[in-house]
């Protein structure tokens, strides 16, 4: 269950729930399958198994919760031909085009009808509280799929204030000036391979490179046309790879082999639920280490002003 994808949240004034309260709040907003007629569903999942009753799992002060997204696939391009297919014989019979509300009516009632045929897809999304440093990540591909995760939250508690991690220095100007001087990177940054540069106006283009060689001259070239970094590889204290974009997301993550090797060694006898927090337990650990070191980096977390209701 390593995390791949991750968007930062700072938490407000959030009132720590029990473990019990907290787990009978989830409970109560569990996964349910689509019915037939549903177009999506979103609910939580026990992280560890469908089997296990623990919808939170707690350790060191961390918390992880899972959700599961389902959705019906049904393309456009499948209603909107079936449309254009039966507006015509309707037109052929009452020798008259069909008005734009009967087309639509035409659409809303095609839909209905193929939706429970439709393929369904499922998403799993897992949610991490760092109740230490009042931080939530989610393990999401997208921060629009993140944001439905945290709806999810805040529709679970009744209400939940975050705001989009955010530093004094923009992600951008740092790791501009990381790539461009080699004197102002902290020690325990070491950069990747990868690599994406925009001009910062007029100009459109975009820079992207992979398997690049970050201190060469191609790469420089670049940046003395006065563009920017907005995403960059790189690995922090030599324990968490990961590629850095301009909003603080953290993408392509991967761990250190002495990390994943002595979650591989603990012995958990085949119980689900301590190989799930023994492997949680090291990689909040890393991660929180990380999230922190990158913060200082960029000058400190920026002041909020507000947060999100």
């Amino acid at each position: 269950m390593w995390f791949k994808t991750l968007h930062l949240y700072r938490v407000h004034d959030a009132v720590a729930l029990a473990l019990p309260v907290l787990n009978e709040a989830l409970q109560e907003q569990a996964f349910r399958p689509l019915g037939s007629v549903e177009a999506k569903r979103m609910g939580w999942i026990a992280p560890a198994s469908r089997g296990s009753e623990d919808f939170v799992h707690e350790v060191n002060g961390h918390r992880l919760l899972s959700a599961l997204r389902q959705e019906r696939l049904l393309p456009a391009s499948v209603v909107r031909e079936e449309v254009e297919e039966r507006a015509a014989e309707i037109e052929a019979t009452e020798g008259r085009p069909l008005r734009r509300q009967e087309k639509q009516a035409l659409k809303e009632q095609i839909y209905e009808e193929f939706l429970p045929r439709a393929f369904v897809r499922s998403w799993r999304f897992d949610l991490w509280w760092d109740g230490a440093r009042n931080l939530i990540a989610v393990n999401a591909t997208s921060r629009k799929r993140a944001e439905d995760v945290l709806d999810l939250l805040r529709q679970t508690l009744g209400s939940l204030k975050v705001t989009p991690l955010a530093t004094k220095t923009t992600p951008t100007r740092v790791m501009t000036e990381w790539l461009n001087d080699p004197e102002k990177r902290p020690a325990w940054l070491a950069l990747g391979s990868q690599v994406e540069i925009k001009a910062v106006s007029g100009d459109e283009s975009v820079v992207r490179g992979k398997q690049l060689d970050l201190d060469g001259e191609e790469v420089h070239v670049c940046l003395d046309a006065g563009r920017q970094v907005t995403r960059l590889a790189m690995t922090i204290d030599e324990q968490v790879s990961l590629v850095l974009g301009d909003d603080l997301a953290l993408k392509g993550l991967r761990f250190a082999d002495a990390l994943l090797d002595e979650a591989s060694q603990t012995d958990d006898g085949d119980d689900p639920v301590l190989r799930l927090e023994t492997d949680f337990a090291l990689m909040a650990g890393a991660l929180g280490s990380a999230i922190g070191m990158l913060v200082e980096g960029m000058g400190g977390e920026a002041a909020q002003l507000g947060a999100a209701p």
